[in-house]
């Protein structure tokens, strides 16, 4: 299949599928002509004598100083070097190709002014695998990422460091290997590939994806931890979750009534008790919630993938316009909010792992062990997800309230947007962790309980995990494990085993 590059709105999935999957990209010919259209009127500006910004005139602070037609192309080159200036631990190679699409799709909208082959290179670099080398940090997401983006662009001009083929070399030697002509850049285009926030919302529609992948597998979990602890399945029917009709609590509660389905562990109020306590009880309300907060922020991502964001842009009509579109801010808070919610996924599921621990709650050996003292089971997972989610908490401190002016005070309102999607990146890595320490800990409460009696979808889960992972005799080190169980939580094979039983889920 091959992902096309419109201008127009792209999907979580497509993204995915590029940064990803490697997928090819194609440019379609309407939005080549839409380019060249912006390039001759910009071009014309440029000859008419007309003074416009970042193409006759300085960048930031420097928007007043003119430049000389022949030291145009010079600018450019030199707003790249000078704006690639990020530090730190690299990007991965999947966010990098995001933004790349992202950017390229962009400019495809064609109010940017530049050449078609300037977004060609980009296509070539994606589908050739030559992935430049961006450092994370020293983006506020104000004039866009620039540091970031510049990175990218000093590999389009033959410049900097990329990935090629698992190694990293010089741009120019990666571009020569993959038969791919670095750019020359002309007026404007520096700044075209500098401007806007794809880095933010190539690492945001990345977290969106993960964390649609957690939500999934979080009620699966959940609902293996339930059958463990005896659950009171009243709290997932629908005639109480429609007088709430919130849709994320309506889902997570059809999804729990198909996972439970045939489980002779479930109980009804007054079997066992009368109530469970929140953690149990409020599943649906606490994953809905999580669920809703995904599908704002991929509504933001995706509207924002069919954006114009650079400055100045070329309208149709002619006029060429200063604005504020690449300003990170729709972006910084939509990747604040996503991470909050994701922290509450983390949060409810180290307390079910914390109950499955405590004998007096759960009706189990005290952590899960069959010599306590002598063994200490599963005591130190939970540990290791109250590390986690009390780092998440750290994390979750919301970037997008804060700004630190730039550019002598030109840029004088900053959106840290690139800063509040790293933190929701790694908010849900440590999600999936402690969605394994739950996954290992429910499994391991059913070696104590009758196997036979799980749900259909219950035993798959079990299944899976079993199959890489074997019940705790006696101790060990749990590393393996944990990363072994989050394998199968991240990579969708979790949920494609109880697919396979249960049928479709929200």
């Amino acid at each position: 299949m091959t992902v096309a590059i419109s201008g127009k709105n792209m999907t979580i999935g497509e993204i995915v599928r590029v940064a990803k999957h490697e997928e090819e990209v194609a440019i379609l010919q309407e939005a080549k002509e839409q380019m060249l259209k912006s390039h001759t009127l910009m071009g014309k500006a440029v000859e008419d004598g007309k003074r416009v910004y970042g193409i006759n005139t300085g960048f930031g602070k420097f928007a007043d100083t003119p430049i000389s037609y022949d030291d145009l192309a010079r600018l450019q080159e030199n707003l790249v070097r000078s704006h690639a200036a990020g530090v730190g631990p690299l990007f991965s190679q999947e966010e990098v190709r995001a933004a790349m699409l992202l950017r390229a799709n962009a400019l495809a909208r064609g109010m940017s002014g530049i050449r078609v082959e300037v977004v060609e290179t980009i296509v070539d670099m994606l589908n050739k695998g030559v992935t430049p080398c961006v450092p994370e940090r020293g983006s506020v997401g104000a004039s866009g990422d620039l540091a970031p983006l510049a990175h990218i662009a000093l590999v389009i001009i033959g410049e900097g460091h990329a990935f090629y083929q698992g190694d990293v070399m010089p741009g120019k030697e990666a571009l020569d290997k993959a038969g791919i002509r670095p750019c020359k850049l002309e007026a404007k285009e520096g700044l075209a590939l500098t401007n806007g926030v794809q880095m933010t919302n190539g690492v945001l529609s990345l977290v969106v994806d993960q964390g649609r992948v957690l939500a999934k597998a979080a009620d699966i979990i959940a609902s293996l931890t339930g059958q463990v602890l005896q659950v009171i399945v009243d709290a997932y029917d629908d005639g109480i979750l429609n007088l709430r009709p919130q849709d994320g609590a309506r889902e997570v509660g059809s999804n729990l009534r198909t996972l439970l389905k045939g489980s002779g562990l479930s109980t009804v109020s007054g079997q066992v008790r009368v109530q469970d306590s929140y953690v149990l009880r409020c599943i649906p309300q606490v994953h809905g919630a999580v669920r809703q907060g995904l599908n704002h922020v991929a509504n933001i991502v995706e509207i924002e993938s069919g954006s114009a964001t650079d400055n100045p842009l070329v309208l149709e009509d002619g006029r060429i316009l200063s604005g504020g579109n690449f300003h990170g801010q729709p972006l910084a808070v939509a990747s604040d909010y996503l991470g909050i919610c994701l922290c509450s996924l983390g949060n409810i599921s180290e307390r079910r792992i914390a109950r499955m621990m405590d004998s007096v709650k759960s009706g189990l050996p005290p952590f899960l062990t069959k010599e306590g003292g002598l063994n200490s089971g599963l005591m130190l997972i939970q540990y290791t997800a109250a590390s986690l989610v009390s780092e998440n908490k750290v994390l979750a401190h919301p970037s997008s309230v804060d700004t630190v002016p730039t550019s002598a005070d030109q840029e004088d309102h900053v959106s840290m947007s690139t800063i509040a999607a790293r933190k929701a990146r790694d908010i849900a890595g440590n999600v999936s962790y402690v969605l394994a320490a739950e996954y290992l800990s429910a499994c391991q409460g059913v070696e104590f309980l009758a196997k036979e009696r799980l749900s259909p979808a219950g035993r798959a889960a079990y299944g899976v995990l079993r199959q890489e992972i074997p019940s705790l005799e006696e101790d060990r080190p749990l590393n393996p494990d944990l990363e072994a169980a989050r394998r199968l939580i991240v990579s969708g094979k979790l949920e494609e085993a109880v697919l396979q039983e249960s049928g479709e889920l929200f």
